[in-house]
């Protein structure tokens, strides 16, 4: 028809014109123009060296490259005749040939084809097949995507190389068809599928269920496990009964390992696994194994500020707390008494075993030192030591067997006030003391100073008549003159005493000890008892005594006798008594 249409108008037109040609065939073809930017068909018509003549039906032909008929790698397998999608560029050049592209017509057709994929969200495939600044690029079916370093794959990948022209799905995460610009995703492909085989195995687990995985990290708190395709957590405390300091000292990356499902959180897809599970648990019947009382042998496994952990056996750890460490050493750190992997010997104090806790004792397991003195040095033992320490109220010495004595500043000497009896000592200073009472349970030893002095307490009878008593009168004997007053024994043999200055008397005149001599006898009443039992005597007392006593028998000053008179009188009649 078109034939037909040319030669009735030839045959109308006697001599047409070159413009009136190119006018009918713009007409029979709608316009050269309307080819130019348009993806059209077109045949093969020759192959030189490694251009492909193509006709799409223009004036004249157009060549293309043959590897843009290729994959990228791949070696173009084009005939002639064969009918093929082109580009049209311009439908003519400087050299009267049309201009096409193959890849051109790819990417138009691939860019149609994935917008229709990035508007649904679907998966689209592709190859890398280059490297560029901050990732790589991506062929997707003529079009060219970039792939982000970070979205290679869900952990860094220092190798991309096996990954590189191999078709893969890929995720269109952004894509701008004016710039030219798509930005894909292979990491959102393997986290999405990785989730939907997290959530198909989590259905086929079991909360106690017994399976094999592999150890693929170890952290501080614990090792994640693979379990062929879904990562558990076995936390450092589920490892083994007996204590693990640190995940690799029982695990290393890459091993296999047979573990027990604890816990499932499907909504967080979380797992929970467990070795020690699958052993048979030591606390079992613990309270059996372990009474009160009994001693053991254990191994120090840990020191805290509060005590030391003594591993009993695999699995089984007792508390040494730091007020049973020592019976000497007190406020003093666990870790100056023992040592990690020290093999100690402790006594149960407490289990409780529905906790899993055994408080254990270290100084229990040990000869008590209070008792040991008790037994080697009864009341009345001297002893020697150094003074330890002084304080307001006393002196410390350090005794046998790392135990400490006290003595009271009222019993370091006799006839000096306590504060300067505390002047008399330094620290460092070894003396001689007297026990005078040891309380094992109070952990208190009780020594005195004075009582090694002359005219210290006597075992002899305290007098004739048996023991003293306070208030009662008595005949002593001067064993020394001292400034703050005298040193008296009862009888020939009895106890000894002391008598201040202030109790010669009760006059100030009669306060005099000078005005006494060595040997020289008189009566004195028993005023009291110190903390040794040794007695003390008063004159005074006595004189006030024997006056109450002389009023009442005859008669009150008030009658009007002197009270000369009346001591005159009473006086007399114990004379004549």
């Amino acid at each position: 028809m078109m034939f037909e249409d040319l030669t009735t108008f030839m045959a109308t037109q006697a001599l047409p014109t070159r413009d009136d040609f190119a006018a009918m065939l713009d007409e029979m073809f709608g316009g050269a123009d309307s080819f130019e930017g348009r993806v059209v068909h077109g045949t093969v018509t020759a192959i030189e060296n490694d251009l492909a003549v193509i006709d799409v039906g223009l004036k004249s032909e157009g060549r293309v490259p043959l590897r843009e008929f290729a994959a990228p790698g791949q070696k173009a397998e084009l005939k002639v005749g064969d009918e093929v999608e082109v580009y049209v560029d311009r439908v003519e050049n400087m050299h009267g040939e049309a201009m096409l592209s193959r890849d051109r017509a790819r990417r138009e057709a691939a860019w149609d084809k994935l917008e229709t994929e990035f508007a649904k969200s679907a998966r689209v495939e592709g190859t890398i097949f280059g490297r560029v600044k901050g990732g790589f690029t991506v062929d997707l079916s003529g079009a060219v995507a970039f792939l982000p370093g970070s979205q290679v794959d869900i952990r860094p990948v220092r190798d991309v190389t096996p990954l590189m022209d191999l078709p893969q799905p890929f995720q269109i995460l952004k894509m701008d068809r004016k710039r030219g610009n798509i930005v894909v995703s292979r990491r959102a492909v393997l986290e999405e599928t990785r989730a939907e085989q997290r959530t198909g195995l989590i259905q086929s687990l079991a909360e106690g269920q017994i399976i094999d995985g592999v150890v693929k990290n170890i952290t501080d708190y614990g090792a994640f496990v693979d379990l062929g395709g879904i990562d558990g957590l076995l936390h450092v405390t589920d490892l083994s009964y007996k204590r693990v300091q640190h995940p690799s000292e029982a695990l290393n990356i890459g091993d296999t390992v047979k573990v027990q499902i604890i816990r499932i959180n499907k909504d967080t897809q979380r797992i929970s696994l467990g070795m020690k599970q699958l052993e048979s648990d030591p606390w079992d019947g613990a309270s059996a194994k372990y009474p009160i009382g009994a001693k053991l042998s254990g191994r120090v496994t840990n020191i805290t500020e509060y005590g030391a952990f003594v591993e009993l056996e695999a699995g089984i750890e007792g508390l040494v707390h730091v007020s049973e460490m020592s019976w000497t050493k007190k406020n003093v750190h666990p870790g100056k008494i023992v040592s990690t992997s020290q093999e100690v010997d402790v006594m149960v104090l407490e289990v409780d075993a529905d906790k899993r806790r055994i408080s254990l004792g270290l100084k229990q397991a040990q000869n008590n030192p209070w008792d040991a003195f008790a037994a080697e040095h009864p009341v009345g033992t001297t002893v020697e030591g150094e003074v330890k320490n002084a304080t307001e109220f006393g002196l410390f010495i350090g005794l046998d067997n790392d135990v400490d004595g006290m003595v009271h500043m009222s019993d370091i000497a006799w006839g000096v006030s306590g504060e300067d009896a505390l002047a008399l000592h330094r620290k460092g200073e070894i003396v001689q003391a007297i026990v005078l009472d040891v309380d094992a349970e109070k952990e208190r030893i009780s020594l005195g100073m004075k009582q090694l002095e002359r005219g210290g307490p006597s075992t002899a009878p305290v007098a004739a008549g048996g023991e003293l008593r306070k208030n009662q009168t008595v005949t002593v004997t001067v064993l020394e003159v001292r400034d703050a007053g005298l040193e008296v024994q009862v009888g020939e043999d009895g106890a000894t005493g002391f008598i201040k200055r202030t109790d010669l008397g009760r006059d100030r005149d009669e306060q005099r000890p000078e005005r006494f001599q060595v040997g020289q006898k008189f009566d004195a009443q028993v005023s009291g008892f110190d903390r040794s039992k040794k007695p003390t005597f008063s004159i005074k007392a006595m004189q006030i005594s024997e006056e109450k006593q002389a009023v009442a028998q005859y008669g009150s000053s008030d009658s009007g006798a002197s009270l000369g008179d009346i001591l005159g009188a009473a006086l007399k009649a114990k004379s004549e008594e």
